[in-house]
């Protein structure tokens, strides 16, 4: 099974490794700092330096409990040494994103009790689907407000397991409206500090202050009790 590092910290820019196995897909590395396209988030980008080569990583995906790195054709065998580098540029906006996505869903959340019926997540902007039947523009303005004013405190943002017992008692751990996962015995959360506590394994900044400013592009009624809202940061 790879090791996905990034659970542990997204911020490795690079790491050294070896081929676990080279299949008809990719390649299998024995840990990864690539974040493959999961729960809304697009993948992350990068090369791989081997034998003198760069060699670009053109996708990631998650098959089962392996991460393929598909590269196309190449020449790299089980065992071979790599050396993984990550698009750092990209990888931060996705988790500037993803941490603000958390702030502004909680901000609904404790307003509206809503949960989140669908998101997305990619390089220029968010979104974030709502199970709402009204959306008004003032109060997504006043929602967006008071998530830059949680964005600006300097929340430090932390990452831990807890057992599902333990984990079962906050409240709305899954914000996502009937997911709750049915065999998992410990669950990865992400607290934003006296703001929001969630159950995920996206990736995300350690201080609210790297965000910068959420700013609402657009709203939309995507049907019945489902509200679809864009984002934006700067």
């Amino acid at each position: 099974m790879t090791e996905l590092t990034f659970l542990n910290d997204s911020y490795l820019k690079e790491l050294e490794t070896s081929i676990e196995n080279v299949t008809s897909i990719g390649i299998i590395t024995k840990e990864t700092i690539f974040y493959p396209r999961s729960g809304g988030q697009d993948q992350d980008k990068g090369y791989i330096e081997w034998n003198g080569q760069k060699i670009e990583i053109k996708d990631v995906e998650k098959i089962g409990k392996e991460v393929h790195l598909i590269i196309g054709e190449h020449e790299i065998i089980k065992g071979n040494k790599v050396h993984l580098f990550i698009d750092w540029q990209r990888k931060h906006k996705f988790m500037r994103y993803h941490t603000a996505a958390h702030i502004l869903s909680a901000v609904v959340y404790k307003e509206t009790k809503a949960l989140i019926t669908g998101n997305n997540i990619d390089e220029n902007k968010g979104r974030i689907d709502f199970n709402l039947e009204e959306f008004d523009r003032e109060k997504i303005n006043e929602w967006a407000k008071k998530a830059n004013e949680i964005v600006k405190e300097n929340h430090d943002v932390k990452i831990y397991s807890l057992d599902r017992e333990e984990a079962m008692k906050i409240d709305s751990i899954f914000r996502l409206k009937d997911v709750l996962p049915k065999n998992l015995v410990k669950f990865r959360i992400v607290e934003v500090e006296k703001v929001d506590k969630q159950a995920c394994g996206g990736t995300h900044v350690k201080n609210t202050s790297e965000i910068g400013t959420i700013n609402v592009l657009k709203v939309q009624n995507k049907g019945k009790n489902n509200r679809r809202l864009y984002f934006q940061l700067e």
